[in-house]
């Protein structure tokens, strides 16, 4: 049907159905998300963010043709680009203000929220708008690599006193440095 369609000079009028059905059904999700108690937004989040992306590996392909010959050729873009667009203007931008600082909150206490689930929200708000990651460099830099800047050897000093003082709080919080007799002896001995 999409090759007809496509043939049959339909293919404005397909797309134009098929992103607002698709913008339809993510104003529901949305909505389900707002309805979300905080303590179970990041994991409805990522169930919400999982699903979509599973369907976009479905779509994408059954709208192939269409993608080639008017959304690449004449719009100049590409649909799976379109259709994450989609997803981060009516869901993620909605809830990014309530979901943000329970990232950050989760992240500061370990296993609050799944180690998996928390790299796959912030692996995917990265991968639908990477300018995300300034809200909280902290946050993305423990899942995305090269979110800071490139380490300078003029800043060694301030790594080592950053590391000594995590070391510090580490060891603080009851994490203990090991044990250290079973170092191997020096050989000056």
């Amino acid at each position: 049907y999409v090759y007809k369609c496509v043939c049959q000079q339909h293919s404005e009028l397909l797309y134009s159905d098929l992103t607002s059905k698709i913008t339809a059904h993510l104003q529901q999700v949305s909505t389900q998300l707002q309805a979300s108690p905080p303590e179970n937004l990041i994991e409805n989040f990522n169930v919400a963010l999982t699903q979509y992306l599973a369907s976009l590996q479905c779509i994408v392909p059954v709208f192939i043709y269409l993608n080639k010959f008017y959304i690449e050729s004449k719009l100049n873009r590409d649909m799976k680009e379109d259709l994450m667009k989609l997803f981060a203007d009516h869901v993620a931008e909605k809830h990014l203000s309530k979901l943000m600082p329970l990232l950050i909150k989760a992240h500061s206490m370990p296993f609050q929220v799944q180690p998996s689930t928390m790299a796959s929200v912030v692996k995917g708000l990265y991968s639908l708008r990477p300018e995300w990651a300034q809200l909280a460099p902290a946050l993305f830099s423990s899942f995305i690599p090269q979110i800071h800047p490139a380490a300078v050897e003029s800043r060694l000093p301030d790594y080592a006193d950053h590391d000594r003082k995590l070391q510090m709080e580490l060891s603080m919080n009851g994490f203990p440095r090991g044990d250290q007799s079973r170092k191997r002896a020096s050989e000056d001995s």
